[in-house]
């Protein structure tokens, strides 16, 4: 391996086809690596912001709320109060003296003056130091108000992001339960772990309603404080982003016995596949579910294959690398690149398991390059080494690609344009496409050295 890799992230990375994986995951990063993941704090904010109902106040310096304002850009069908950014803004005496009373202000004058269905507070690194009581001051609160406040128990430097969307979990399970779940139907689901990106989880309630199924409640793309409230209604609960809200459908599961199915709507196989289990989930329930299901996906099809052929004509052979948060985005991703006839030499995640990768390197190639936890330095390395045409990541990968001049996708939260379903292939190949065969490339020092031999090959012949 390259001297650029630090000899202690070794044994997070591994190369499909040399030896038994077993690569070294879900642990602190690396002092100094200059880590691509977030903090415990921006963890839970990335699950909750997106309840548009609700008031999201940041207990600590103004800096927290900053760095995670309007941080999903989930869109919301009416109330936006998500999209603020609330802050106690402690200071150097409130250190010294607690914050609890400036807390106390806060949620009183914010509740009265926006009226949310319910107030979640935040938990920073500060506030762990000096131990303010959190959840006395929102029990208050709650009973004052008549609302609930709900305390996320989220301070960052208890590890990474991961511990976020546990705490992120926790912090709606004291919601879920507190509404009657009257008039719900027998075929009825909850949408786990969409953020509503680009207004995505609308494409996918479509398809649900055209399948006959009823949406109790988005956790939490678009999502409404009494929906969550009476989800544990629903039959079964769809879990996407396995993430950030496994841990709450494996709460649900043990607490009132709901199940759950795991799902993707990325990519053309996944979001057929998940339609399909939902389809057979309920086909006692409704008989003509599983032939509703077959229909929508056909009539889905016959729209996307010709365009998708049409792209792969150019996008044959190139080769990409991959880097998100969640790992389910990598099998999707990979799944979906193999329809566009491109080769996937390099996957990474912040936040996969062992399991993950395990399952990662069955449907790989070989000599491709699993990472965890990476950082800029062995991305740009990998890049390099497999002289890719594509990089996809999120916000922080995009200048790595650019400054090695390749091409980019963004499929993280910064994107404006619908990725999921089956409109969302096509997007995703559009935009592939249109990064792919930019001619702006050739002219980028690593393919114009490429393109002079070629055309020095071309003169002596």
């Amino acid at each position: 391996m390259s001297t650029t890799i630090l000899e202690e992230r070794k044994d997070q990375i591994h190369r499909t086809g040399e030896g038994d994986i077993d690569i070294a995951c879900n642990r602190p990063s690396l002092a100094g690596a200059v880590s691509q993941r977030a903090c415990v704090f921006c963890g839970s904010r990335v699950v909750l912001y997106p309840i548009a109902d609700a008031l999201h106040l940041v207990h600590g310096p103004i800096g927290c709320a900053v760095y995670t304002w309007d941080i999903r850009g989930a869109l919301s069908s009416g109330p936006e109060l998500h999209r603020l950014s609330f802050s106690t803004d402690l200071q150097e005496i409130d250190v010294i003296f607690g914050g609890e009373k400036k807390l106390s202000a806060a949620l009183d004058e914010l509740i009265d003056r926006h009226n949310p269905k319910a107030a979640f507070v935040y938990s920073t690194c500060i506030v762990g130091l000096i131990g303010d009581d959190l959840e006395a001051v929102c029990r208050k609160m709650s009973e004052e108000k008549g609302i609930p406040v709900l305390p996320v128990q989220s301070e960052g430097f208890k590890g990474s992001k991961r511990e976020g969307y546990l705490a992120a979990c926790k912090a709606m399970l004291k919601l879920i339960g507190t509404r009657p779940i009257d008039g719900i139907s027998p075929t009825s689901i909850n949408i786990f772990g969409d953020f509503n990106l680009a207004g995505e989880i609308w494409i996918i309630r479509d398809y649900f309603k055209r399948m006959g199924v009823e949406v109790v409640a988005n956790v939490t793309g678009d999502g409404r404080v009494d929906d969550i409230s009476r989800c544990h209604g629903a039959a079964l609960n769809l879990v996407q982003c396995s993430g950030s809200t496994l841990d709450l459908a494996k709460m649900m599961e043990e607490k009132y016995g709901t199940p759950y199915l795991r799902v993707s709507y990325l990519g053309i196989e996944d979001m057929a596949d998940s339609l399909y289990q939902v389809a057979d989930f309920f086909k006692e329930q409704d008989p003509g579910i599983v032939e509703r299901t077959q229909e929508l996906v056909r009539e889905e099809l016959e729209k996307l294959m010709p365009e998708v052929a049409r792209y792969r004509k150019d996008l044959e052979g190139k080769k990409v690398a991959i880097y998100v948060g969640g790992s389910f985005k990598a099998f999707s991703l990979l799944k979906a690149f193999r329809h566009l006839g491109m080769k996937v030499v390099m996957v990474g995640s912040q936040t996969g398991t062992k399991e993950d990768y395990a399952e990662l390197e069955q449907i790989s190639d070989p000599g491709t390059i699993l990472v965890d936890d990476a950082n800029p330095l062995e991305l740009s390395q990998f890049i390099k080494e497999k002289d890719v045409d594509l990089f996809v990541g999120g916000v922080k990968e995009r200048p790595i690609a650019y400054k090695l001049g390749v091409g980019f996708c963004d499929h993280n939260h910064e994107r404006k344009e619908a990725l999921e379903g089956f409109v969302g292939m096509l997007n995703f190949a559009r935009e592939v496409h249109s990064s792919v065969m930019s001619p702006v490339w050739n002219f980028v020092p690593r393919r114009a050295n490429r393109v002079i031999e070629t055309t020095k090959g071309a003169v002596n012949e």
